[in-house]
C-alpha cells in the first residue's frame, strides 16, 4: 500500500511542477514580446537641410539623424552628413561623414548636447596665375558642445567645436548657431 501511495504522490508532484514551469515559461515569453514592441516608440527622426547661394558661392548640405530616447532626460543617436561647397574660380568641395549625438534635457525647455562628428573633406582647387590646381583630401574631427531652448520638437541654440583648428577645420569658426528638429 505504501508503494501505491508514493506513486500517486509523485505523479501529483510532477503535475504541479509541470504546471508551474509551463506558466513561468509563458510569462517569460510574453515579457520579451512586450519589451521589443516599445523600441520604435522611443525613436525620433530629424536632422537638417542647408542651402546657401550667393555671388559665385554655393553651399548645399543634407544632415539626416535619428535619436533614441533613453528616458525623458537623455537621448542618444546617430547622424549622417553630405555636403557640397563651391566658390567660383576657386574650389569645389565634397563633404561626407557621420556623427554620434547625445542630448540631455535637465528641464523640458533646456537642451544640452554633445556631438562627435567625423567627416571626409575632398577639395579641388582651381588653378590661378599664381598657383597650379591641386587637391586637398583629409578627415576632419569635431566635438561640438551646445545648449539650446527647446519647445516641442524644435530646439534653437548654439554649439562650439572644442577641437576647432582654424587651419584644418571645415568651418570658418568654432562657434555656430543651430536649429534642431526631431519628429
Amino acid at each position: 500500500m505504501n508503494k501505491i501511495q508514493f506513486s500517486i504522490d509523485c505523479r501529483s508532484f510532477f503535475v504541479i511542477i509541470a504546471v508551474l514551469f509551463s506558466s513561468f515559461t509563458f510569462a517569460q515569453q510574453k515579457y520579451v514580446i512586450d519589451n521589443s514592441n516599445h523600441f520604435w516608440d522611443k525613436v525620433q527622426f530629424g536632422g537638417g537641410l542647408g542651402v546657401g547661394i550667393g555671388s559665385g558661392y554655393t553651399d548645399i548640405s543634407v544632415m539626416p539623424s535619428a535619436i533614441y530616447n533613453v528616458n525623458e532626460i537623455v537621448s542618444v543617436g546617430l547622424g549622417l552628413q553630405f555636403g557640397y561647397l563651391s566658390s567660383k574660380n576657386y574650389y569645389d568641395s565634397f563633404v561626407y561623414g557621420g556623427s554620434l549625438v547625445t542630448l540631455v534635457n535637465p528641464i523640458p525647455e533646456i537642451q544640452l548636447s554633445a556631438e562627435l562628428e567625423q567627416v571626409r573633406v575632398n577639395t579641388d582647387y582651381d588653378s590661378t596665375p599664381y598657383r597650379p590646381s591641386y587637391s586637398d583630401n583629409y578627415w576632419n574631427t569635431a566635438l561640438y558642445l551646445g545648449a539650446g531652448y527647446r519647445t516641442g520638437s524644435v530646439t534653437i541654440g548654439a554649439r562650439y567645436d572644442v577641437l576647432y583648428d582654424p587651419d584644418r577645420s571645415l568651418y570658418g569658426s568654432g562657434f555656430m548657431p543651430f536649429v534642431r528638429v526631431y519628429f
